[in-house]
C-alpha cells in the first residue's frame, strides 16, 4: 500500500466523482481510476460502488475512509511540527472566517508580529467550516456564530450587535432606533442562507411576524454597503462593519436583542504551531480592545 494512494482515494472518496477528483489532483482520469483499483486489490474488496463515473462510497469505502483520515492527518501535522521546529519564523496559517469584517485589523496586526509568515483565508458558510473543522485542515476560525464540537476547541471573543443599514435618502434614516416589525415591508439585501448572520436575522424576523424580502443574495458581505448606498434595500450588518464614509445611516434594533457572537475555534488534535499561537493572541488582544469601554 502506497502513500499515494490513501491520497488518491482520500479524495476521490470526498468528491465521490472520477472527473472532479482527478481534477483537483491534476492527474488524467485514467491514472485516477488505476491507482484506487491497484489499491482495492491490496485490500482485497471494492471501496465504491460504480455507476459509471459517479461512485459512492460502500461499506467498506466508508470504513477505511474513516482509518485513511486519521493516518494522513497525522502525517501532515509531523510534517509541520518539523517545518515549526526548523524555521519557526515563516510558515503558513490556514484560517477559515465566516465573519470578515475584522478580519483587516486582525491581520494587519499579525503581520507586524510575524513578517515572514504566510496566511490563507477562506470565507466560509457554516457547513463547509464545520468540515474543514473536523478535518483538521484549519488553523483557526473565526465563526459567528460558534460551532459546538467533542473535537473542536470554542471561545468566544465578542458580542457584536447587528444593525439596519439604510441609504440617507430613506424615510427612516433620520431615527436614532427602529424595531423589527417596522421592517416587514422593506427590501434588503444581504447574504445568502447558510451564513450565521442570515440564519439569525431570518430567525429573529419570523419571531415578528414577517419573513424578509431579498432582492440580493451574494457571498461577499463587503458588496452589501456599496448595495445599501446605491439604494438597492436595505441590510442588517454587524456594527464591527459600519463604514462612516459612506452616506448611510445605521439604526440599532430597540426590540430585540441582535447579536452575533464572534469566536475563535481550533480542532483539538492539531498540531498549533508558533505562528498559530502568535495569531491567537492577536486575536485575542484585538478582541479584548474593542471590549473594553472609550474611556479605559
Amino acid at each position: 500500500m502506497e502513500l499515494l494512494q490513501l491520497r488518491y482515494f482520500l479524495t476521490l472518496a470526498r468528491c465521490e466523482h472520477v472527473t472532479e477528483a482527478a481534477g483537483k489532483l491534476h492527474v488524467t482520469q485514467s491514472s485516477l481510476s488505476k491507482t484506487i483499483q491497484r489499491l482495492e486489490d491490496d485490500l482485497g474488496s471494492p471501496l465504491f460502488d460504480r455507476l459509471g463515473r459517479k461512485l459512492r462510497l460502500n461499506e467498506f469505502g466508508r470504513t477505511f475512509l474513516r482509518r485513511t483520515e486519521k493516518a494522513l492527518f497525522e502525517l501532515e501535522q509531523g510534517k509541520q511540527e518539523i517545518a515549526d521546529l526548523s524555521n519557526p519564523d515563516h510558515g503558513t496559517l490556514q484560517l477559515a472566517v465566516t465573519t470578515a469584517s475584522t478580519l483587516p485589523g486582525i491581520l494587519r496586526e499579525f503581520r507586524k508580529n510575524k513578517p515572514n509568515t504566510q496566511f490563507h483565508v477562506q470565507m466560509v458558510n457554516l457547513e463547509d467550516m464545520s468540515t474543514l473543522l473536523h478535518r483538521g485542515e484549519i488553523d483557526f476560525c473565526l465563526s459567528s456564530p460558534p460551532i459546538q464540537g467533542d473535537d473542536i476547541d470554542c471561545q468566544i471573543l465578542f458580542e457584536d450587535p447587528i444593525v439596519v443599514a439604510v441609504p440617507l435618502g430613506h424615510r427612516y434614516a433620520d431615527r436614532s432606533s427602529i424595531t423589527l416589525a417596522e421592517l416587514k415591508d422593506e427590501w434588503f439585501v444581504g447574504v445568502k442562507k447558510g451564513y450565521g448572520i442570515r440564519d439569525l436575522v431570518d430567525s429573529k424576523c419570523q419571531s415578528v411576524g414577517f419573513v424578509p424580502k431579498y432582492v440580493y443574495e451574494g457571498d461577499e458581505p463587503a458588496r452589501l454597503i456599496a448595495l445599501v448606498e446605491a439604494e438597492i434595500g436595505l441590510a442588517f450588518i454587524p456594527s464591527t462593519a459600519r463604514n462612516p464614509q459612506q452616506r448611510i445611516a445605521y439604526l440599532p434594533i430597540e426590540d430585540q436583542r441582535l447579536v452575533r457572537e464572534i469566536a475563535l475555534l481550533s480542532q483539538k488534535n492539531r498540531y498549533i504551531s508558533k505562528a498559530a499561537i502568535a495569531f491567537r493572541s492577536v486575536v485575542i488582544d484585538y478582541f479584548g480592545a474593542m471590549s473594553k469601554p472609550i474611556d479605559e
